[in-house]
């Protein structure tokens, strides 16, 4: 599917590796549509593109955004071409300090926030028997690490979603890719590690968010099943679950760096 003239909703698009993706989408000539909470953030990043695009409030966690905010898309240009389910955050605790409602909120975001888009869409890309679902997930939905009891289980969601959907959408030609990125350097981290020590121990492995945008870009356009980075994690992800016990034991010390 080439980009051109093709209708593509970024969510989470006001930051970080959303708005470096829009912006690719739009060099590549496509009509990008940006959403996120924020819309002064938003301004911004629309302030540097060039090329088409739409700037959109969208609450991801909120049923009436979502409804109102693709029901606006819908009325302006019939159709979705494609959707980056992208919006997320993560908070780092220990499981018994972390408030259940922490687990709530995030799991609303970073995984219903993924359904409530994809629901938005699949009705119009079914009839069109077309149509592309790119959800960024991330290499925590495939190894847990402590701390993140919370966001590892939104991102095995978050998988777990995305494989079942793509076996119910396969007759229609809808293609659905999981991009799993290791730690990236973006504002994700202001929040998830406000201390900065989690960073400060990986920073040596973090990778510079232009990468991971731009395999979402090429991952919009040729819709591959799964993508790890770097490929070292995806490497020992698949070590993992080939020998988990003796995996356990080996990343003990390697992984827990929060």
């Amino acid at each position: 599917m080439s980009e051109m003239n093709k209708i593509i909703v970024v969510t989470g698009a006001s930051s970080g590796i959303g708005a470096l993706t829009a912006q690719m989408l739009c060099e590549r000539g496509a009509h990008v549509i940006l959403a996120a909470r924020s819309m002064d953030k938003l301004e911004k990043v629309g302030a540097g593109l060039q090329g088409s695009y739409k700037l959109l409030s969208l609450d991801v966690g909120d049923d009436k955004s979502v409804a109102e905010a693709f029901k606006q898309i819908y009325a302006q240009y019939g159709h979705i071409d494609c959707l980056v389910n992208n919006a997320g955050y993560g908070k780092f605790s220990y499981c018994d300090t972390m408030p259940a409602s922490e687990f709530e909120a995030m799991m609303n975001v970073n995984y219903m926030g993924v359904v409530r888009c994809t629901k938005a869409v699949l009705p119009q890309m079914k009839e069109a028997r077309a149509g592309r679902i790119v959800n960024v997930a991330s290499m925590a939905g495939k190894i847990g690490t402590a701390k993140s009891t919370a966001y590892t289980a939104t991102k095995h969601a978050v998988l777990g979603f995305s494989s079942a959907l793509r076996q119910e959408v396969r007759e229609y030609g809808i293609k659905v890719t999981t991009i799993n990125p290791g730690p990236i350097d973006t504002p994700f981290f202001e929040l998830a590690d406000p201390g900065g020590h989690y960073v400060e121990n990986v920073k040596w492995f973090m990778m510079k968010p232009e990468r991971v945008a731009k395999a979402i870009a090429a991952a919009v356009e040729k819709g591959p099943v799964e993508v790890n980075l770097p490929w070292v994690a995806g490497a020992g992800a698949k070590f993992y679950q080939l020998f988990p016990r003796l995996a356990d034991m080996l990343s003990y010390r390697m992984l827990n760096k929060k």
